[in-house]
């Protein structure tokens, strides 16, 4: 029993340490994002 977790937690560091090397050769490309324009709308301040 202990033999079966041991593998399956040496199988889930290998997998994770494979996803870490995977994402540092291939990093993903950022998306690109409409820039808003921010107008500061003063009609409703008070004077």
């Amino acid at each position: 029993m202990i033999r079966i977790f041991l593998f399956v937690v040496a199988a889930g560091l290998v997998l994770m340490a494979i996803g870490v090397v995977m994402l540092g050769t291939f990093p993903p490309t950022p998306q690109p994002h409409a820039v808003e324009k921010v107008v500061p709308n003063d009609r409703f301040t008070a004077h």
